[in-house]
């Protein structure tokens, strides 16, 4: 296939191979135990932060630079004829006579040859400590003795990512870098730390709480803390002085720009091998060489470096193995046996917040975002997911308004005000119970931002009830600046227009909620909401249907979104899916709707967000209209919209259209002229520019997307159709009717079960028979099993 122009899947799957540098754009990886993450590129690029990528940032990258990717973490080689070169392919891209990448689950391992040395890095950060671990093997492939200089180089950022972006010439000043002779490493550190985390007073006077460390195991020489002194004047990390001379300056700093480099020299006998290892890292501040010193020499012993990297591979093993699929289509089977699991890992665990798109500087933890990406994890980890819900409860007010995004150090963030927000807490919770069944979570405890506390049922209605005590005169949700889609930004500032999409999902989250208050003995409050439902689904059907489909809401000033009314942004798909969803929309409107979508929103890359796109600024609907027309929220084919549109098919029914959706958007699929998609095959894009732009079949905004999550779910759940519920497994397929079957095994509460569903008669949906363990079930739901107990389910679809 085309894609193997720059790389292709390892056998397993578990790997994307790289076998060019010069790919269309930075691919990347992460490295991460959930506190020490690091984005490293195919050539070395990328950053690395704790615990959060604006206020606790270790390295230094530059967004839109040229040439790209930079910096990063770097390897210089130099050898005595003063030829020198990098074993990442960047920052000195000499013309290499083999390179490789391996993208791994929580690795990445670059081998280049030049000079009949090869040299192979790999990058990881171990299990328990707060550090990366490079790994350097060369080999000298020659049959002459060889003479290397090696220089080990970061850019450090140290502290506050934003400030240093935007006021680097004066936070510089606050710089401190030094070489600890004794242990024979680079301390780094910031005597200013910005964080504004108190109410009251703006900025405390405060140094960073943290200090970083640069070791390497090879018999340091000489070494630089000063990126000036390193680099030299009017140069680059391409050809920096310090390399090109072949010794450091010996440089610590208490002002300037701040680095970490340092240098070492091997010999190599012909044909001879050797190993070393260089440590990024950081500990607290407080008594921070004693607290550096045992993990500098716990990770310089390379006996531990290897059982470490072995502790990653066998998280990732238990991570990634349940859901296991095979059914009849290969890259369906990598996306949900690994890619898109791992996906959904990353964009939980770094918040759609650390990207090489997205910046780490500004938003902080999304709580729709995350609220959403916890059904990644959830399938392996819901003790985490648990306690991951607890922390965002505690970003809800009293009145069951919430943040709309909070940073993790400081626990402040913004209130926007978006209509939809509150309303992903019931989805998360709800999502929890059903993998869990563990309904005592109800019953645990969470602050409120604005003081108090509440159980997690409390914090539950009381997001379901600011969002009631908020609907129109016509018993509508308010769009207020925003509801999911946040470049519908002047629809309802004034508090007068409506989200028929928030209403929508007001009625799903009120259906669940109900049917989840009636199973816990709340019976009169799951009336209420179910009265509630109506009256919302009255008002939509009464209000809102257009004549072919759904409009997408109505404008301050009177006017309309959505709507056949209108020369662009016509049609809408969220207004359409969630109408199926939701369950709001009787069958014939509902096929309907989705007909109407698919034949004025479907492109062969998949399905457009609204089409045709806004081609004049209009100030009544905001950002959406001052997009270019064919991407972001102008038009694009928006693959978080469209996982909603796979939904609604799946629930209609539809296998072939859900499929024929499923296979369009996936990366594998989509990358198929990689030059034009240019972002990475092995994860999903935010958006896809469609053919209203002359890019069409570009991709943006990779891997922190929450389109990752729902297509996952959406393969297993739905398609797949073995899902979570109260009372057990449901098997509920919904596939394409040329599919003779397929095979799942799903761990469920503690047990295993192994379900091969059979279509005898290519149908698209509906369950004729289930046997567990040879006898014959009611119904479609699998009954409980106990801790460790294997099923085994045939399911004859008919």
């Amino acid at each position: 296939m085309a894609l193997e122009k720059y790389g292709r899947f390892s056998d397993d799957g578990r790997e994307f191979i790289i076998t060019r540098p010069d790919t269309p754009a930075p691919w990347v990886n992460y490295i991460s135990n959930t506190r020490y993450t690091g984005i490293v590129s195919h050539t070395g690029g990328g950053f690395s932060y704790w615990m959060d990528p604006r206020d606790s940032r270790i390295t230094r990258f530059r967004y839109n630079s040229l040439p790209w990717d930079r910096p990063g973490r770097y390897i210089y080689v130099r050898e005595l004829d003063g030829e020198y070169w990098s074993l990442s392919w960047q920052p000195v891209p000499k013309d290499l006579d083999f390179y490789e990448c391996r993208h791994g689950m929580g690795y990445t391992t670059i081998t280049t040859e030049y000079r009949n040395l090869r040299g192979e890095i790999t990058y990881f950060v171990p299990p328990d400590d707060d550090l990366e671990i490079w790994r350097i093997r060369l080999q000298n492939k020659s049959y002459e003795e060889r003479r290397l200089s090696l220089f080990s180089f970061v850019e450090l950022c140290l502290g506050h990512a934003l400030v240093d972006l935007i006021n680097q010439p004066n936070d510089q000043h606050f710089n401190i870098v030094k070489y600890d002779r004794e242990h024979k490493a680079i301390y780094a550190t910031k005597n200013y730390w910005v964080t504004y985390k108190e109410a009251t007073v703006k900025q405390p006077n405060q140094a960073w709480n943290k200090y970083v460390f640069f070791t390497t195991s090879l018999p340091i020489i000489s070494h630089d803390g000063s990126k000036d002194a390193f680099i030299g004047k009017w140069r680059s990390e391409s050809n920096p002085e310090g390399v090109e001379r072949g010794v450091l300056a010996e440089t610590d700093i208490t002002a300037g720009d701040a680095c970490a480099a340092l240098h070492s020299e091997m010999t190599l006998g012909p044909h001879e091998e050797a190993d070393f290892i260089v440590l990024l890292g950081c500990v607290d501040a407080e008594g921070y060489r004693d607290k550096a010193h045992p993990i500098i020499q716990k990770y310089l012993d390379l006996r531990n470096v290897e059982s470490s990297f072995a502790d990653v591979k066998r998280y990732w093993d238990s991570y990634l193995s349940s859901p296991q699929v095979e059914t009849p289509d290969q890259n369906m089977n990598l996306m949900l046996n690994t890619w898109a699991k791992r996906q959904a890992w990353v964009t939980f665990n770094m918040n759609r917040n650390a990207g090489y798109y997205h910046g780490g500087l500004l938003f902080g933890v999304g709580m729709r975002d995350q609220c959403q990406d916890m059904m990644g994890p959830l399938l392996a980890e819901p003790d985490t997911v648990a306690d991951r819900l607890l922390e965002v409860l505690s970003h809800q007010f009293t009145d069951g308004s919430t943040l709309h995004n909070y940073f993790k150090l400081t626990g402040q963030g913004e209130k926007t005000g978006h209509s939809d927000t509150p309303l992903w807490l019931p989805l998360a919770i709800m999502n929890y119970l059903k993998e869990t069944g563990d309904f005592a979570f109800l019953d645990k405890t969470a602050p409120y931002q604005d003081g108090g506390e509440g159980d997690v049922r409390q914090h539950l209605e009381r997001a379901i009830e600011y969002t009631l005590s908020n609907l129109t005169p016509n018993h509508l949700p308010k769009f207020g600046p925003g509801d999911w889609n946040d470049t519908l930004d002047y629809v309802g500032r004034k508090g007068i227009g409506e989200s028929m999409w928030v209403a929508e999902f007001l009625c799903f989250i009120l259906r669940e909620s109900a049917d989840l208050l009636e199973r816990i003995g709340a019976a009169e409050k799951a009336t209420y909401y179910r009265r509630e439902y109506d009256l919302i689904a009255r008002a939509l059907n009464e209000r809102c249907w257009d004549g072919e489909w759904y409009i997408r809401g109505t404008r301050d000033d009177g006017g309309v979104v959505g709507s056949s009314k209108n020369t662009e942004g016509r049609i809408f798909m969220n207004a359409q899916s969630w109408a199926v969803i939701s369950g709001i929309a009787l069958p014939d409107r509902a096929s309907q709707a989705m007909d109407s979508a698919y034949r004025l929103l479907g492109t062969e890359r998949g399905p457009q967000i609204l089409a045709p796109a806004y081609r004049h600024p209009d100030p009544g609907v905001g950002l959406a209209t001052r997009c270019v027309p064919g991407k972001k929220e102008n038009g694009a084919i928006f693959n978080h919209v469209a996982a909603w549109a796979i939904l609604a098919e799946c629930v209609l029914g539809n296998g072939n259209r859900a499929y024929e959706y499923y296979r369009q958007t996936m990366p594998n699929n989509q990358a198929h002229d990689p030059d034009v998609y240019k972002m990475e095959p092995y994860v999903y894009s935010e958006y896809v520019t469609s053919p209203e732009h002359e890019t069409f079949g570009q991709a943006s905004h990779s891997w922190l997307t929450g389109s990752g999550v729902w297509m996952l779910r959406d393969g297993l759940d739905y398609i797949l159709g073995v899902r979570p519920t109260y009372d057990g497994l449901m098997i509920d397929p919904c596939i394409p009717s040329d599919w003779d079957g397929f095979k799942i095994t799903r761990r469920f509460r503690g047990a295993i079960y192994e379900i091969e569903v059979k279509n005898p008669n290519h149908v698209q949906k509906g369950v004729k028979r289930i046997e567990v363990n040879g006898k014959e079930i009611t119904g479609n739901v699998l009954p409980l099993a106990t801790e460790g107990e294997l099923l085994r389910v045939t399911c004859i679809l008919g």
